[in-house]
């Protein structure tokens, strides 16, 4: 039996795979959540095996919530399902521990295909995502490379913003802009914000 829980801030969507869900005799969906705080207090009570979530949710993010669940939870199996198609959004959640990746004007069809392929320990990615693709990205990042993004956020430490001026500049969560930075020191093999500040206002001109 695969105890799903689901997380999105659209509760249309939501009531959406409900609807597609009611009559699978193989799925229990144990919980529902509008935002990443929300889930991570379903994770805990409930213990679903497998989860879909959105990457855009008030209070934590997708990808901070994945993250934070698969440290504490490492058998759970969670997908993406977002509107955004970026390689960069992809990546973001696969390094957050995520097996798989859809788009929300993909067809219920496939959904259910894909929560069904992440629930036996395998990996799905939307037919619209080029996961060959990602793989070359993901080595490339690997050896110091930052993506655009990135490279974005890091010109605006340069300029003195916090996380939270960042986010609203770019439209972007808080976490996920701490979880940028994050990655920004892990890829530069840096230490710490102070020493990422100092690489933003030497490379201030290059960007």
């Amino acid at each position: 039996m695969i105890r799903l829980a689901i997380a999105e801030d659209h509760q249309s969507l939501i009531d959406g795979l409900e609807l597609l869900l009611k009559y699978e005799e193989e799925i229990e969906i144990v919980g529902t959540a509008n935002d990443g705080e929300e889930l991570l207090k379903i994770v805990q009570k409930k213990e679903p095996n497998v989860i879909v979530t959105d990457i855009r949710m008030p209070k934590m993010d997708g990808i901070q919530a994945t993250r934070l669940i698969k440290k504490e939870y490492p058998h759970i199996n969670v997908l993406a399902f977002s509107m955004f198609d970026q390689d960069e959004a992809v990546m973001q959640m696969l390094d957050a521990g995520a097996s798989g990746y859809i788009l929300k004007n993909t067809s219920l069809n496939e959904v259910l295909k894909a929560i069904l392929t992440v629930a036996e320990g395998k990996t799905y990615f939307d037919s619209n995502i080029n996961a060959s693709r990602l793989g070359k990205e993901s080595k490339k990042s690997k050896k110091g490379v930052l993506t655009k993004r990135q490279k974005e956020i890091l010109a605006l430490i340069a300029q003195g913003k916090t996380s939270r001026e960042i986010g609203e500049e770019l439209f972007i969560g808080i976490h996920t802009v701490d979880t940028h930075r994050k990655n920004m020191i892990r890829i530069l093999g840096i230490k710490g914000k102070g020493e990422l500040l100092r690489y933003a206002l030497e490379k201030k001109y290059d960007f």
